[in-house]
């Protein structure tokens, strides 16, 4: 089955340069052979890089606490460093979105 996938992540660490290209790599290993495509905005504030990554697509996870069980053994250490927040949203085709269960 294939859900729309929303995900919304905001990563941050001291700056040190080329922050983008390793949020990319980990997307790349956390999500190879999914449907799913991310844009990252980075920004510099105060000697630290953020990065705030849009992630969407088609996945086969149902609901979002699967994609967080998914992440918990699919993600490195890296990735749980840099993480400072999240907005997941898995719209199934059968249900419709979790919330409300009708779009």
């Amino acid at each position: 089955m294939r859900n729309e996938t929303y995900l919304d992540f905001c990563f941050i660490r001291e700056k040190q340069g080329e922050f983008s290209q390793e949020i990319h790599n980990l997307f790349s290993k956390i999500f190879v052979g999914k449907r799913l495509n991310w844009y990252l905005d980075e920004k510099k504030v105060d000697g630290l890089e953020v990065i705030v990554a849009e992630v969407k697509g088609l996945s086969d996870w149902e609901s979002e606490e699967e994609l967080i069980d998914y992440l918990d053994e699919n993600a490195d250490n890296l990735f749980w460093t840099y993480l400072q927040g999240y907005q997941l949203s898995i719209f199934s085709d059968k249900k419709g979105c979790q919330s409300c269960g009708t779009h």
